[in-house]
């Protein structure tokens, strides 16, 4: 396979990936917003998708239909939802003889679902849960397409280790923003709706209820987001499928592993037996931001070590 087909198939990935993740807190941060009794703040959902300060987003922090707009629609925004699905597109379009016509379908559907300017004045007038329904069900609609028609070959794996890092990445920037909060307000740490928030964003909540009877601790739901390896959105459950997938890539001999398989490896041991039972505000920040350090090493390595030469 020519490594810009590899590259093009682990960013379709990733992207989707970032766009679901993306809608999913879109959606549970309005209907908070809804709730809040106090002036709700979109401020950190803005910094994990967009950065700290992106431009454009000025003066929007507690209007949330502004918010809205600035992440799904708004051009000018090159983290918005319309420009990251581009993006994919444009990505599946020059890899369509390696996906499957349903899979192609399924992503230029996805496209003109959000250019739709349909869209676009739907979240600006009418309920923009509904709007964002819709997205999340194109999502959804490619990750059951991609697994019902795509062959398991080495275009699956490029595919499945973008979508894991992706969503690793979101995991560890979703807990290092929630608990920095805290230090700002220390009353979060008790407030069991904040954390309940956070759980169903990443669509941890029903999971958690199931696993923890004595009601919602950040203590828990830290464990939960980091070392369940039942959650699909773990941090070590994506390191585990991270790990298989790029095993399968080097016994059939797709890539050369160099200092990969011990970026991987590293990662995966240290999350596992990562003793986060008391661990100090200032201890988390750093151990999180240690994760999040090595998983954009791996990133950069897996681009080294695969797509150098595209």
């Amino acid at each position: 396979m020519l490594s810009r087909v590899a590259e093009s198939l682990y960013w379709m990935s990733r992207y989707v990936e970032r766009t679901d993740g993306m809608l999913r807190m879109l959606k549970i941060n309005y209907a908070a917003s809804q709730d809040a009794v106090s002036e709700f703040s979109w401020s950190p959902v803005i910094r994990i998708f967009c950065g700290p300060e992106p431009e454009g987003a000025e003066g929007i922090e507690f209007n949330s239909r502004a918010v809205l707009q600035f992440m799904v629609t708004d051009r000018n925004n090159p983290n918005s939802i319309i420009n990251i699905i581009t993006q994919v597109r444009e990505n599946a379009r020059s890899v369509q003889d390696h996906i499957t016509k349903d899979v192609w379908q399924c992503l230029n559907e996805y496209y003109h679902t959000v250019k739709d300017p349909k869209l676009k004045l739907m979240l600006k007038k009418d309920d923009p849960i509904s709007v964002l329904d819709i997205l999340i069900k194109q999502g959804t609609l490619f990750y059951g397409t991609t697994e019902v028609t795509m062959p398991r070959n080495e275009c699956s794996s490029f595919m499945r280790i973008g979508k894991y890092l992706e969503r690793s990445i979101q995991s560890v920037d979703v807990l290092d923003i929630k608990f920095g909060s805290v230090d700002h307000n220390p009353d979060l740490l008790t407030n069991t709706s904040y954390w309940k928030h956070l759980l169903l964003s990443i669509g941890g909540y029903e999971l958690y209820l199931k696993t923890y009877r004595q009601g919602i601790e950040a203590e828990n739901v830290l464990a939960q987001v980091v070392l369940n390896n039942e959650f699909p959105r773990s941090v070590i459950y994506s390191m585990n499928q991270l790990n298989k997938y790029f095993d399968r890539l080097k016994v059939d001999g797709h890539i050369n592993p160099g200092d990969l398989g011990f970026l991987i490896g590293r990662l995966q041991s240290k999350v596992k037996y990562s003793a986060l039972k008391g661990l100090k505000q200032d201890d988390l920040h750093l151990f999180l931001a240690e994760i999040k350090s090595e998983l954009y090493g791996i990133g950069n390595a897996f681009n080294q070590t695969c797509f150098s030469l595209s």
